[in-house]
């Protein structure tokens, strides 16, 4: 009988049996994403502001979560919704890292603004609209930092580890993939949450795989029910939002926890990251 060749080749499970683990290497340490640890990524969905940012940052740093996040250029559907700070977003990333110590995300839509954020950013992330942008994603393959890949809107699991291929083939071996849900026929949720892609990718690919309950969901109040399922599904960490007041943000508020519900979601994942022998705390 033929053994089965799959399309995607540098990141499959064949390829390298055991699990790849991505260090991030933040101002006051390296972060581990992957197999044995359990990593949280929190932030707003957007910079809006330095000193509302600069408050979030501060209060994630001291609740226990490892990443901060946030968006600097924001694809957004309307061209009339808030779009991000830009520059200046940047610049308040860059203090508020420099403030908490911790490494941080934010995603690049433009190859324009590559330099920018690679002096900046700890990872770089390729949003759901350009996983299949192949000329971005050649290029972070050049690069030596961290890209955190999310599935696109209606992307198969081949598709999303060829993305990821593309990245891998050109000399970057430090991809992160994201579940962030994708787009079905139900309307109650923003995005359907495949946590069945979690232990499959995990038996297709060695990459380590974070889920992001609440673009995957678009509701504050299904992010820990669904947190905690993808952190018993396997995955090695989380991403979620953060606000200190959801109902102003000015981006994707509805589906942002404020600082109670975070602590409440850090202690459940404690626990349950206790079980699966994971460790909640993933700096060295």
């Amino acid at each position: 009988m033929m053994k089965e060749t799959k399309s995607f080749q540098l990141v499959s499970r064949e390829n390298k049996k055991e699990d790849s683990i991505v260090q991030v290497n933040g101002p006051h340490g390296t972060i581990m994403i992957g197999q044995g640890y359990c990593t949280i990524i929190a932030g707003p969905c957007a910079v809006e502001s330095w000193e509302d940012y600069l408050e979030v940052a501060v209060f994630l740093k001291q609740s226990g979560a490892h990443i901060l996040r946030g968006g600097i250029f924001k694809p957004r559907t309307s061209p009339y919704s808030f779009r991000g700070l830009g520059k200046e977003g940047l610049e308040i990333m860059a203090e508020a890292r420099r403030v908490t110590g911790m490494p941080v995300i934010s995603e690049i839509m433009d190859l324009r603004d590559l330099d920018s954020l690679y002096e900046q950013v700890d990872i770089l992330q390729v949003g759901s609209r350009n996983m299949q942008n192949y000329v971005l994603l050649e290029q972070l393959g050049k690069i030596d930092k961290p890209i955190f890949l999310k599935r696109g809107l209606s992307a198969t699991i081949e598709e999303w580890l060829l993305a990821a291929e593309y990245i891998v083939s050109g000399g970057n071996s430090q991809v992160i993939l994201c579940e962030r849900g994708i787009r079905t026929f139900e309307p109650y949720t923003r995005n359907t949450v495949d946590i069945g892609a979690v232990p499959l990718v995990k038996m297709l690919s060695h990459l380590p795989i974070i889920v992001d309950p609440s673009h995957a969901t678009g509701k504050w109040d299904m992010v820990i029910p669904v947190a905690k399922a993808a952190i018993a599904a396997g995955a090695d960490g989380i991403m979620v939002e953060v606000h200190q007041e959801p109902e102003r943000a000015l981006s994707d508020g509805k589906q942002s926890l404020n600082f109670k519900n975070f602590q409440g979601l850090y202690s459940q994942l404690t626990a349950l990251a206790c079980l699966e022998n994971k460790m909640i705390i993933s700096e060295k």
